[in-house]
């Protein structure tokens, strides 16, 4: 788990970010909050009620005092060994950019992040599991969705969502940063606290017609959106071109970079919210289990 260190100081025209957390926390967060103050007040009532049976979950390192900290959960327990490893290739699906989208490759046999998010939203709506496991469920959806909605989870060119991929950001260099690194932390703190910023922030900037908007489709739709994102803007940005057949070297992902992907993050980030709050009261108001198309 990276821990970003204090950032560089503004220089000429490129201006660098100091993250004190990265996507899986800050832009979790943000996801969840937006779902938490738009989902219906009896959803809420029942998210809060999970929220304070975290206990079942027996995972003490971990507690749930806030819709953040639920966000947060399925990172958190990662360190937890055997019990979780199960669950790590359920945040990504990381669909090739340079080839036609489909999920059925990168969603065999259920792993992958949009598979994960039906399932858990089915785990959720069902009354008759045991406690634990519909706490579990909130917990990885809320997770799950956040996840979808970082661009880097959802399309790459076979480099590990980025990871692979060098990359300075602005004047920022350093040996492990790479693009999935700046869109998980630098980029993705930067997006969510420009001004209006936080969940409230983001969310004042869309109608209610928009948002209610948001809320349509599948996880199939959304992970061909976020693939599209990956494809047309954090690639082609950093590269000048989406090099498929030749070696990534170094690049910097410049200030005129960061000003276009900035809006392009704060919208998935409301869409995700939008799409959480949908599945969310599905599953706890209307104990609906999402039946989406095959993947």
């Amino acid at each position: 788990m990276i821990r970003w260190l204090a950032a560089l100081a503004v220089a000429l025209t490129t201006l660098i970010a100091s993250p004190a957390s990265a996507y899986w926390e800050y832009g979790h967060g943000v996801v969840a909050r937006i779902a938490y103050e738009e989902v219906r007040p009896e959803t809420r009532a029942k998210i809060d009620a999970l929220m304070a049976r975290y206990d079942a979950v027996d995972t003490p390192t971990c507690p749930f005092d806030t819709i953040e900290d639920v966000a947060y959960w399925a990172d958190c327990v990662k360190p937890l060994g055997d019990r979780y490893a199960p669950a790590f290739p359920w945040h990504y699906q990381n669909v090739n950019i340079c080839e036609t989208f489909s999920l059925s490759e990168p969603c065999a046999n259920g792993n992958c992040v949009a598979a994960q998010i039906e399932r858990h939203a089915r785990l959720l709506a069902d009354i008759d599991l045991p406690m634990h496991e519909r706490i579990e469920a909130l917990a990885f959806l809320t997770h799950f969705v956040g996840d979808l909605h970082q661009p880097m989870h959802a399309g790459d060119m076979a480099d590990r969502g980025g990871n692979d991929v060098p990359a300075n950001y602005g004047l920022l260099k350093g040996r492990r940063l790479n693009l999935h690194a700046i869109f998980d932390g630098y980029l993705a703190e930067r997006a969510f606290t420009t001004s209006p910023g936080g969940a409230r922030g983001l969310v004042s900037t869309y109608d209610r017609a928009t948002l209610e908007a948001y809320k349509g489709g599948d996880v199939v739709q959304w992970s061909r959106e976020m693939w599209i994102v990956s494809k047309d803007y954090a690639y082609p940005l950093l590269l000048d071109t989406i090099p498929c057949d030749t070696e990534v070297t170094r690049k910097t992902l410049t200030e005129e970079d960061v000003q276009v992907l900035i809006p392009i993050m704060r919208e998935a980030a409301v869409k995700g919210g939008m799409r959480l709050a949908r599945l969310l009261d599905d599953a706890l108001s209307e104990g609906k289990a999402p039946r989406f198309r095959r993947l």
